[in-house]
């Protein structure tokens, strides 16, 4: 009887730290994943902006300098150059390039909860070694 008492009361810390440990990885897989998904929606709409951009542009290039071109601002057009329209379409399509390499470099995310998942695994693996 003494002994398994012993073994009790040696458990219950264990498992109150390994409970702890679970629940902390539960809340930051979960900030994670929400992070992740976040960032691929971002790139999706990145993506297809910079599409736009890419169509938009292909298609001025096809139309002569003396068109005339107007830019949608709000609820009105404003009369541009040529030039001012595809330099705005370059810069609107570096732009989006830009941002989703920033997103897609938000690996760290993904390897954060792995790096707590093993920590956690390696706390069991040394807890039923003792």
């Amino acid at each position: 009887m003494r002994n398994t008492r012993a073994v009790r009361k040696m458990a219950a810390p264990v498992d109150l730290e390994l409970k702890k440990a679970f629940s902390e990885l539960q809340v930051k897989m979960i900030d994670t994943q929400q992070k992740v998904k976040l960032a691929d929606l971002q790139i999706e709409q990145l993506t297809h902006v910079q599409k736009h951009a890419n169509l938009t542009h292909a298609e001025i290039n096809t139309l002569t300098d003396s068109t005339r071109m107007y830019e949608g601002v709000g609820r009105m057009f404003i009369l541009q150059s040529k030039d001012d329209i595809t330099q705005q379409l370059n810069v609107k399509q570096k732009t989006a390039e830009e941002k989703i390499k920033e997103l897609e470099k938000k690996v760290y995310l993904e390897r954060s909860v792995k790096e707590a998942e093993d920590n956690i695994r390696e706390m069991l693996l040394s807890r039923r070694a003792q």
